[in-house]
């Protein structure tokens, strides 16, 4: 059984710039499969945009995503977890804070994701969210 995060995050997520558009963003989520972009300022993590932040706070406000920034609509208040945490410490945080999904960093820099699909799997690979995170995605 995997105890630390490394064994067990997303690596390698997707990025972009806080300047770049909420249009960019849903075309990188489409591209590389995901639900979710982190958002980078002068190379630091700044954020986290998920394809739900684009409903809501972009569609659903009738704002324009070809002009709307993501460092407008971006969760910035974030929690985050190191390569090298216990999986025990981050389930806690993620608990906590009622998150989704905790972006993981080594070096000040983001380099992976880690979701409450990944610690299903880690944990319980017969619940039914272990089920639903192990299936293959609906186009």
């Amino acid at each position: 059984m995997a105890t630390t995060v490394r064994e067990i995050m997303t690596p390698n997520p997707v990025t972009l710039q806080a300047s770049s558009t909420v249009a960019q963003a849903a075309e990188a989520m489409k591209q590389h499969d995901v639900g979710d972009v982190l958002v980078l300022k002068k190379g630091s993590l700044c954020g986290i945009v998920t394809d739900r932040d684009i409903v809501v706070r972009d569609v659903a406000e009738h704002k324009d995503p070809e002009k709307t920034k993501l460092g407008d609509i971006c969760s910035s208040e974030l929690t985050t977890a190191s390569v090298d945490d216990s999986i025990d410490s981050v389930v806690k945080r993620m608990r906590e804070k009622a998150l989704r999904r905790m972006p993981v960093t080594e070096g000040g820099k983001p380099v992976g994701i880690v979701s409450i699909g990944d610690l299903a799997l880690e944990r319980d690979q017969r619940s039914a969210l272990a089920d639903i995170s192990a299936a293959p995605p609906s186009h």
